[in-house]
């Protein structure tokens, strides 16, 4: 069954991309790293990437780390909390991270 996603509400999914020194490396392997809301299903995140990029997407991956307690001053915090997505494209497909100007 092949479920139908409002393309308005699928651009507000994808927050930024993720350019760590462990993401440039996947960037090897054709895939690619997000920050995503945390409510995002991998469904709505692959169809997302599709939309926004026009890409293929074969596989995505997911993980939700930890939140981090904070202090300011006496004040004790935590860090907003954070979806990430590791998302593998097909062969001879890429993103342009940093578009050449």
């Amino acid at each position: 069954m092949v479920t139908e996603f409002n393309p308005r509400n699928l651009m507000d999914l994808v927050r930024r991309p993720i350019i760590t020194e462990k993401a440039t490396l996947l960037l090897e392997n054709n895939q690619y790293t997000f920050e995503i809301s945390p409510k995002a299903t991998k469904p709505e995140i692959k169809a997302a990437i599709e939309s926004l990029f026009e890409v293929k997407v074969v596989g995505v991956s997911t993980i939700n780390p930890p939140r981090k307690q904070r202090r300011v001053g006496k004040f004790m915090g935590y860090r907003p909390t954070y979806k990430r997505a590791v998302v593998t494209l097909a062969a001879g497909d890429s993103i342009a991270l940093f578009p050449e100007v």
